[in-house]
C-alpha cells in the first residue's frame, strides 16, 4: 500500500450518507470496510474495531 491508507468516513444521517450505505449494502454503524488498492472488498467487520486485524491487514 506504499505506506498509504485513505479513511473515508460516512454520516448515515446525511443523503449523501445514506446512498453510500445503500450502494455499499451496510445497515449498522459503525461498519468497517477494508478495500486493496483496486477496489476490491478485503474484509467488513460491523462494531467496534479491531485495530490488530487492521495493521496486519495493512502489512503494518
Amino acid at each position: 500500500m506504499s505506506g498509504r491508507l485513505d479513511v473515508i468516513r460516512a454520516d448515515i444521517h446525511t443523503r449523501g450518507g445514506r446512498e453510500l450505505a445503500n450502494q455499499m449494502g451496510f445497515e449498522y454503524t459503525p461498519t468497517f470496510i477494508l478495500f486493496s488498492a483496486d477496489g476490491a472488498e478485503l474484509w467488513r467487520q460491523v462494531g467496534g474495531l479491531d485495530v490488530d486485524r487492521v495493521r496486519q491487514s495493512v502489512g503494518e
